[in-house]
């Protein structure tokens, strides 16, 4: 078993059961009231949007800069006037906020200019959040980051929705909760910074000037921060949200939350692999490179598109075992369509991305960045606007920015390193898993919808054992044996 394969997997744990907690909610939970679950995923996703324009970078320049001041003995400096950096474009965010209301009065009816009471204080914390989570990175500690990344905001969502629908309590209390868990979040990372190496706050900016380090400190910060605008769903999210409706935001984030399903090989396996590709990059060895990026696109590929197929003919039966018979949800199954395979290619072209940013040229992942959240932002104005598609529509607009993104991507990697993520063995993977999927769909159903949910997946994994068997296209013995299963749980 790989070295990558093992230790992605260890490293994702806590991922897993954040996303197990998350689509459990989202299947069974929140569609008691799409309305009220919406909200609470157009306040985060909005807040995480604007979040960029007061961090501007500065976390990501605590990991590239740290072991340089950490030599100098200055590692409680750069932190302290990061965090008082954010306090001031905080301040100056603020201002511009309450200033545009002047100067574009529509501003005013915008949901965004609604919920600001809740948006304004999370995009303060989460500001916060994100200094100590890459400073805190710089010691290789990951597992509690983890846990309030990934199982923390999960908590604010189901424990927010469980006070306001189970318990009929009010909206406001609800929030109030909701904003709390990410209070509690901020403390969090303070209190185990400061368990990692005392605190000590140092705001002298003398280390800062000499030899102008605060010019290349700016700079690095400022191409991080030109990085963070590819983040498409929480785009979805705010656009959804001001054009739709709240309704619509729910239906779309339970939606998100089925196909998220198929990027569960991806977890973990970026971090992991980065090393890896540093060193190929390095040693100029682009034939390795080209190996390792094929062997592990057709991995993510392949077991993605098995996950796909099982969702493609579960979905119409789940949606009836769902709260309301999941009714408004089984009328966007094409967004699951269409979305779906969207994600598929994107998990096709590996870590086309991780390639490019570990080397020379990463500004041009920037440039495509920008292009990706210019695309989203452009094509979802076109399908709101003109056409009466509504969330279909959006799902268009992300398959459409996506492919386009990565599209770009692979052909930058194969021009400039000769190195691609696409083998012949994709076309098999496909081929089977259609075929598996249509067989699968023409079987006759039972009267029980929990049966079929659970036969007609189970007839799809059999055909694609069988089809694997046959090609020997992916690996399944390594994977499918108690010694693979045994490593997972050695946390050496």
């Amino acid at each position: 078993m790989s070295v990558v394969a093992r230790q992605g997997f260890k490293y994702s744990i806590i991922g897993y059961i954040g996303f197990l907690l998350g689509t459990v909610s989202a299947i069974f939970i929140f569609p008691n009231d799409f309305e009220f679950y919406g909200k609470l995923r157009y306040i985060l996703p909005t807040a995480e949007m604007l979040v960029p324009f007061v961090v501007l970078g500065i976390s990501y320049a605590n990991v590239k800069f740290f072991h340089t001041v950490e030599k100098d003995g200055k590692k409680q400096n750069m932190l302290s006037l990061s965090l008082l950096a954010i306090f001031i474009n905080f301040f100056i965010f603020s201002i511009v906020f309450f200033i545009l209301p002047y100067v574009y009065p529509k501003f005013r009816h915008l949901e965004a200019w609604k919920s600001k009471e809740m948006i304004l204080p999370l995009i303060l914390l989460l500001s916060l959040c994100a200094i100590f989570n890459k400073y805190t990175s710089n010691y290789k500690r990951i597992v509690v980051s983890n846990i309030f990344d990934n199982l923390l905001p999960k908590i604010a969502n189901l424990g927010a929705f469980c006070l306001f629908y189970y318990f009929a309590l009010s909206q406001n209390i609800a929030f109030a909760f909701f904003f709390g868990i990410f209070a509690l979040m901020l403390f969090g990372y303070i209190y185990y910074t400061n368990k990692l190496e005392k605190i000590q706050l140092d705001f002298n900016t003398d280390y800062f000037k000499k030899n102008n380090f605060w010019k290349e400190f700016f700079n690095y910060s400022f191409f991080g921060f030109l990085g963070t605008f590819g983040n498409y769903l929480a785009i979805n999210n705010f656009m959804i949200g001001e054009f739709m409706g709240m309704e619509e935001v729910g239906i779309y984030s339970v939606l998100y939350a089925l196909i998220s399903l198929i990027s569960i090989p991806q977890l973990g396996l970026f971090n992991i692999s980065a090393p890896i590709i540093n060193k190929t990059l390095a040693d100029g060895d682009m034939v390795e490179l080209d190996r390792f990026h094929k062997k592990t696109s057709l991995s993510l590929y392949f077991l993605g598109a098995v996950l796909f197929s099982c969702i493609m003919v579960g979905f119409p039966y789940l949606t009836k075992l769902m709260p309301n018979n999941g009714t408004m949800l089984r009328e966007y199954e094409p967004v699951v369509w269409i979305w779906g395979s969207a994600v598929l290619v994107d998990l096709a072209t590996g870590f086309n991305g991780n390639i490019i940013s570990l080397s020379k040229y990463y500004r041009f992942n920037i440039i495509v960045m920008l292009l990706l959240a210019g695309l989203t932002i452009g094509l979802n104005y076109y399908f709101i606007k003109n056409t009466d598609l509504k969330l279909i529509g959006i799902a268009l607009s992300t398959a459409i920015s996506l492919t386009i993104y990565n599209i770009i991507k692979i052909a930058f990697n194969y021009i400039v390193f000769k190195v691609s993520p696409l083998s012949i063995e994709m076309i098999f993977v496909s081929i089977i898993c259609t075929l598996a999927i249509t067989v699968a769909i023409v079987l006759p159903n039972f009267d029980s919808s929990f049966v079929n949910l659970m036969y007609k997946p189970t007839v799809v994994l059999a055909l694609i054992y069988i089809g694997n068997y046959f090609t020997k296209i992916f690996p399944l013995e390594d994977y499918l044996n108690v010694k693979f299963i045994k490593s997972i749980f050695k946390f050496k």
